[in-house]
């Protein structure tokens, strides 16, 4: 449990001094890096980054959430990042690690619209796209929404969702095989061709469990 008082004061560090946590399992694509770093180079803001004291390295810190944000300044040329400096233990630590990048909410679809309307007035799509976590045709089609769902989210929204699982080798050959069968050939977008092969695949399963479903009754 994280009974230990948290400061919030923030301080600055030379980005010499803060060391990544060997353990942080986050990963950025370069799309999304890429953002990152142009909204820091062009508001000049980021939120702190969350440190300890470096428990073998006098006069270092280690970083618990704000690897990617320390790449990005570092990409800028800048010299020290704005922290916030936790005292935690090593499994303290290792609970953070697991959850601060993982624990988010759901925008509510209506005022993610009416933030994303207001964007649109003062940038382009082009713009916007290379600033938010969204392509050119997902914000043509979230600001052009006629009809909005009481309490609708945008994760609910029909983007395309990344699918991760991990497989043994020989279920890898199996997914593999199954996929080459299954493929559009006329289909010229790989990931669009896998992606239609796992669909099709799917829905030949759905109706013989409905099936053996069926005759246990």
């Amino acid at each position: 449990m994280l009974d230990k008082k948290m400061s919030s004061d923030i301080k600055q560090i030379p980005l010499s001094k803060l060391v990544a946590h060997p353990d942080n399992a986050n990963r950025m694509s370069e799309l999304t890096f890429g953002k990152l770093v142009r909204n820091i180079k062009i508001s000049g803001k980021y939120e702190p980054l969350v440190v300890r004291v470096h428990p073998k390295k006098k006069g270092f810190y280690q970083i618990i959430n704000g690897h990617h944000r320390v790449k990005a300044l570092l990409q800028l040329g800048l010299q020290s990042a704005d922290c916030v400096v936790w005292d935690v233990d090593d499994k303290q630590t290792a609970v953070l690690l697991a959850t601060l990048n993982r624990l988010q909410g759901s925008d509510i679809l209506d005022k993610k619209l009416e933030l994303l309307k207001k964007l649109k007035a003062e940038f382009n799509q082009k713009e916007l796209s290379k600033l938010l976590p969204y392509t050119k045709k997902q914000i043509e089609k979230l600001t052009n929404l006629k009809q909005l769902i009481p309490g609708k989210c945008v994760g609910d929204i029909d983007f395309a969702k990344p699918l991760v699982f991990f497989v043994s080798d020989s279920q890898h050959k199996n997914i593999e095989r199954a996929i080459g069968i299954a493929e559009d050939k006329t289909i010229t977008n790989k990931a669009k061709r896998r992606a239609d092969a796992l669909v099709r695949i799917a829905r030949e399963y759905q109706p013989q469990r409905t099936q053996r479903a069926q005759r246990k009754k």
